[in-house]
């Protein structure tokens, strides 16, 4: 790949984002968390995303400015990595970063003239950043968020890195406007489900590397997610822990044994009793622990991702403690198969090792004693 003459990236980390799924929370806006992440000791999944992207870009081309707001939102990160940076100097004496702050960084890094700002992030993040550059300058998003319906997302971090050298170097000249969407989390955690497109933000085009926006369920497919959900009822085992994943597909089977839980949320069965529901990464370990345990999901409509987006609380940890992919049950919509084109599945756990150990083929419900079969990729893959 041919060098560049050097060019200025500003980037932008949200250190929290994606921490509210692997806690129940379904998102981090407007919630105090940094207490609670901290009195929980989680790992913090955002930076391990960006970290991810800087080394890639790294690997395509080293000829590169980055520019950072400050060290808590990606300066440790590229300081680390040893690009050239340009550090537009916060007040450290801040603890805590809030959107205030991504929007105040999206404004200097237009004053300075960068060529492209790169977002590690969620749909919350989208918005501050749209708030702030609208449609002026192309953005990338690194997904790190715990939703992430909007289609600015690359496909993965390493995808990311290849869609900014692309569109730096010229072999991708045309760019789109697409949607930033989000959930009412306030809404959501009082069990009302609401999208809302909140504006546009232009992206470099690759059909390939970004995954497009979720698609919801239609009226239409109640039927088929009644008759699937049927079909894992009749073959559930009593001695079994069923973990069962986000989405109304999966749902459907919670709603046919006459149980109550949001649409978004974790739950868990054995047999026809409900165990727990809405529950966090360390209450699914807690519940499963020494017990026999299966993990049924269902991949997001237009995306194709069954790991890696909305279902954060199933982190590589209850992964592996269910035994892998042996134990993994998806189901879907003929409908949602149809829209994904034929494109795979997508993995994205954060960890590379078990992302691999999970591709390959699936034998997928899609009704009433009826399967096919699909494939699933890491979605690093897409990078090659």
């Amino acid at each position: 790949m041919k060098m560049i003459t050097k060019k200025k990236i500003g980037f932008i980390l949200n250190p929290i984002a994606g921490m509210g799924g692997k806690i129940g929370l379904k998102g981090t806006d407007g919630i105090e968390i940094y207490e609670l992440i901290s009195k929980l000791g989680l790992e913090p999944w955002s930076p391990v995303r960006g970290l991810r992207f800087l080394e890639f870009l790294k690997k395509l081309d080293n000829n590169l400015k980055i520019v950072v707001y400050s060290d808590q939102m990606g300066g440790n990160l590229v300081k680390n990595i040893g690009f050239e940076m340009i550090s537009i100097t916060k007040n450290e004496n801040n603890k805590y970063t809030s959107s205030m702050d991504t929007k105040i960084a999206v404004k200097k890094m237009l004053e300075m003239g960068v060529d492209i700002i790169i977002f590690v992030g969620g749909d919350g993040t989208a918005r501050d950043i749209q708030d702030s550059v609208g449609i002026n300058i192309p953005v990338i998003g690194v997904p790190a968020g715990v939703k992430m319906y909007s289609s600015v997302f690359a496909s993965s971090p390493e995808t990311a890195a290849k869609i900014t050298i692309n569109y730096l170097n010229g072999n991708i000249k045309k760019t789109i406007e697409a949607e930033v969407l989000d959930i009412d989390e306030n809404l959501f955690r009082n069990g009302i489900y609401r999208i809302k497109l909140y504006g546009f933000l232009k992206i470099p085009y690759d059909n390939v590397y970004y995954p497009g926006s979720k698609i919801p369920t239609s009226e239409n497919e109640e039927l088929n997610q009644i008759e699937i959900a049927q079909e894992i009822i009749n073959n559930l085992d009593n001695n079994i822990y069923y973990i069962i994943g986000p989405g109304s597909t999966t749902k459907r089977i919670i709603k046919n044994l006459n149980f109550e839980t949001s649409l978004l949320g974790i739950d868990i069965i054995k047999g026809r009793k409900l165990i727990g529901s809405n529950l966090n990464e360390y209450k699914i370990l807690e519940i499963i622990n020494k017990n026999k345990s299966k993990l049924i999901i269902t991949p997001i409509g237009g995306q194709g991702y069954i790991f890696g987006k909305g279902n954060l609380e199933i982190s590589a940890n209850v992964i592996k403690k269910i035994g892998g992919k042996k134990n993994i049950i998806i189901i879907s919509t003929k409908n949602k198969i149809y829209k994904l084109n034929q494109k795979p599945f997508l993995i994205d756990t954060n960890d590379k090792e078990l992302d691999e150990r999970l591709s390959g083929w699936y034998k997928v419900i899609v009704g009433f004693n009826e399967y096919m079969m699909y494939k699933a990729v890491p979605s690093f893959n897409l990078h090659s």
